[in-house]
């Protein structure tokens, strides 16, 4: 069992930048696959970015995301990062971090979620 928290959610104007956070306790990232979703009010949980293979370091992004999100990593304070640059007021939601065992298919631990809303 692995218990996530997010943080580094806020209010930011179009065009800027935040950071999201999420740290982990229980297990290190490592016996785990980590992702990044999203939720808009009145639409589904999306995936945002996500690591492929946690020792490998390969990564995916959602095609509204990519170039503009970068997921990482810190080990040493076993947290994932989710740097958010030129945010779009369709940026809007609830940002979570979920985690899965690498041998199953569905992410099965969940953080509390941050807000993020991106003013026009």
């Amino acid at each position: 069992q692995v218990q996530l928290v997010e943080s580094g959610g806020g209010l930011v104007q179009a065009g800027g930048s935040l950071r999201l956070s999420c740290a982990a306790s229980g297990h290190t990232f490592s016996d785990y696959t980590i992702g990044w979703f999203r939720q808009a009010p009145g639409k589904e949980r999306e995936s945002v970015a996500g690591f492929i293979d946690w020792s490998g370091g390969s990564t995916y992004y959602a095609d509204s995301v990519r170039g503009r999100f970068t997921i990482s990593r810190d080990n040493a304070k076993n947290t994932v990062y989710l740097q958010m640059n030129s945010l779009k007021p369709e940026d809007t939601a609830v940002y979570y971090c979920a985690a899965r065992r690498p041998t199953r298919s569905e992410y099965a631990y969940w953080g509390q979620g941050t807000q993020v809303t991106v003013s026009s």
